[in-house]
């Protein structure tokens, strides 16, 4: 008799998984790639798992793929008009799947996400430019329809008077019919005199 296959799934499993290879990055342990990072004379290294970056990045994929057996256990690969900063977070990202950057940098980091094709990440600032750009748009409204409501308040009382004006008989003298005086008004009054 068989038995029926079961799924045995793990949710913490991939948390778990790229907690410990950031724990391995910080440490050094097993990295088996420098990435040297220049912009404007500003110089850093990064060790790194190739196996990491090329899941995460397609431009890193490519350049692993495609390189020649080297000497060393190690190798190293070189990025110009990368900011040091924006490609430390990057690497907290693809390590942890987040990454907090001032509101400024979103665009540099959609930037080095595009040039290192790195989806996940372009996806991610992508949604949060969409988000940030709703959330002006909805201030701006907001604004707007504080300034109408303002700009309403400051022009009824001077229009009330006259919309009323207008409802109200210029000369007193003159009544309307149904109000107590004859259909003839003004002209029953000039006979009397």
């Amino acid at each position: 008799m068989e038995s029926n296959p079961v799924l045995l799934e793990s949710k913490s499993s991939p948390i778990n998984l790229l907690n410990e290879m950031q724990q391995l990055r910080l440490l050094g342990h097993l990295c088996d790639v420098t990435v040297s990072v220049e912009y404007q004379g500003v110089r850093a290294e990064f060790p790194a798992h190739k196996a990491v970056l090329a899941a995460t990045s397609k431009f890193f994929k490519e350049v692993f793929l495609n390189e020649k057996p080297v000497d060393g256990p190690r190798s190293n690969v070189f990025l110009n008009e990368v900011q040091v900063a924006d490609f430390a977070s990057f690497l907290e990202f693809v390590y942890t799947a987040r990454v907090e950057v001032e509101e400024d940098r979103v665009q540099r980091m959609l930037e080095i996400a595009e040039k290192l094709k790195c989806l996940d990440l372009s996806e991610t600032c992508f949604q949060l430019k969409k988000q940030m750009l709703e959330s002006v748009l909805l201030e701006l409204q907001n604004f707007s329809e504080s300034q109408n409501s303002e700009e309403e308040g400051t022009t009824r009382p001077s229009t009330m008077p006259a919309a009323e004006a207008e409802q109200e008989p210029l000369d007193s003298s003159i009544a309307t019919p149904g109000h107590g005086a004859s259909p003839e008004g003004p002209a029953a009054k000039s006979k009397e005199k």
